[in-house]
């Protein structure tokens, strides 16, 4: 499957830049909805937000990407990992970047690239077991 060597985060990445530079008018907090709640309140949604939710579904697809082991895992957390560094780069030095939006999205790419390491290195451990020779093994976890 070809996805698994993809950072996901690079759609939403991908989709705030061609909003920032092919359509400079549009602002990231315009109200795309607003919804009546029952409290009397009303809930106002903007693009900015829409693409947040995009960003932390991805995010939690990335989680379940890095339980895997192999050659794969290691490019995908390396992507992930150049992306996590372009971001950041474009934040400090782009003057579209430097808006919340932005900054959360530069947020869940951290914790993309923190928690995917984290798992894949925590599941990694779970396959290493030592037998009563000492020496360590590897087993399958398929």
């Amino acid at each position: 499957m070809f996805i698994l060597g993809f950072p996901l985060l690079l759609v939403p990445f991908a989709l705030y830049n061609i909003v920032a530079f092919l359509m400079p008018g549009v602002s990231w907090t315009v109200t795309i909805t607003n919804v009546s709640m029952m409290s009397g309140g009303v809930w106002t949604m903007s693009l900015g937000d829409m693409l947040i939710v995009l960003a932390i579904i991805l995010l939690f697809a990335e989680m379940m990407k890095s339980t895997r082991i192999g050659v794969r895992s290691v490019v995908d957390h390396g992507l992930s990992l150049l992306l996590f560094l372009v971001m950041i780069v474009e934040f400090l030095l782009v003057a579209q970047a430097a808006t919340s939006t932005f900054f959360l999205l530069l947020v869940i790419a951290l914790v993309d690239v923190m928690g995917g390491f984290a798992v894949t290195l925590r599941t990694s451990q779970r396959d290493l077991t030592v037998d009563g020779t000492g020496v360590p093994h590897i087993t399958s976890s398929q």
